[in-house]
């Protein structure tokens, strides 16, 4: 087995999730023709989820362990797990089992058959309510029509990648307000998606709350166009128009100043409205700059297990 995959796994307070997924996810693994790495990322836990990996590296040499110093988020561990890999494919998934194991030898397959970048699409997510399954139709209508990439609806963060592909990830997608599963879909390469419906939560309850989503949302459509920004030009027309409108309608009605107290606040009210609404716009732009430009690490790493000399990389 010359070929090796390595299989990243963020993992964040998942104490009841991890044995399951590692029994689960070994079986499949073990029955493959490549040899293959589990990377697990320990986002910062609280609970038992670090003893728990230490307990399955002691077991398995194949089991990685990168643990980190403090909860970094969802995005830097998928990143971590990136920068610690050295398969021939890399696979990210996480480790509640909502991305079935079973899953991995097809995307394989497409590697084997030339592929780059393998987007795992979403059919269905048993756990995922009306609200947030309406939400998400919402965000990638809106980010497809401002951006110039194109996001395939639905797609994950379980994605398979080349060793091509996980190398440009690791050296020229580094800021620090990120959407990886875009920059996935975005580095170009010969791509391909496998459709699969999502399980539902072996343990645990979800980490992303519709506030969360929300800032991961406003951040990511940010990242990807700068199409808010030029609302400022046709807000501007707009008033003007209607500015021009009010004036018609005061000669042809009232052959004077407006007199209606009414009119002059609503005017007043609408135009500051879209004035604050511009300025945080370009106060949101202004944060990731600032972000980017005190330049500090992506992640922060307290231990790693299993891992020799000369196999650590990262910020």
């Amino acid at each position: 087995m010359d070929r090796k995959v390595s299989v990243v796994v963020s993992v964040y307070n998942e104490e009841k999730a991890l044995k399951e997924f590692y029994r689960e996810t070994g079986k499949v693994l073990a029955g493959l023709d490549w040899d293959y790495e589990l990377v697990f990322v320990n986002d910062g836990s609280s609970d038992g989820s670090l003893e728990i990996l230490e307990e399955l590296a002691e077991e398995n040499p194949k089991v990685k362990i990168v643990s980190f110093s403090r909860n970094f988020g969802h995005e830097a561990a998928m990143i971590a797990g990136l920068d610690y890999s050295r398969g021939d494919a890399v696979i990210c998934m996480d480790a509640d089992l909502q991305h079935p194991p079973e899953y991995i030898p097809k995307i394989l397959e497409k590697i084997e058959e030339g592929y780059h970048v393998i987007t795992m699409v979403r059919t269905h997510n048993r756990t995922a309510g009306l609200i947030k399954n309406i939400t998400s139709a919402g965000f990638y209508w809106v980010i497809n029509h401002i951006s110039d990439v194109h996001l395939e609806p639905n797609a994950s963060d379980f994605f398979g990648l080349s060793s091509h592909a996980a190398e440009i990830l690791r050296k020229s997608y580094r800021e620090k307000v990120r959407f990886l599963r875009g920059y996935v879909q975005n580095i170009g390469f010969a791509r391909t998606h496998i459709e699969y419906e999502a399980r539902a939560r072996v343990a645990g309850e979800s980490k992303y709350s519709l506030k969360k989503l929300f800032v991961f949302s406003v951040n990511t459509i940010l990242c990807f166009s700068n199409m808010p920004l030029k609302l400022g030009i046709y807000a501007g027309i707009f008033s003007g128009l209607l500015g021009v409108a009010v004036m018609v309608y005061t000669i042809l009605t009232r052959r004077g100043a407006p007199s209606g107290y009414a009119t002059i606040v609503v005017l007043i009210c609408f135009m500051f409205a879209m004035m604050f609404f511009l300025i945080g716009i370009i106060g949101e732009y202004i944060a990731i700059l600032f972000t980017e430009l005190k330049d500090r690490p992506v992640y922060i790493v307290d231990e790693t297990r299993n891992f020799e000399e000369g196999e650590q990389r990262g910020e």
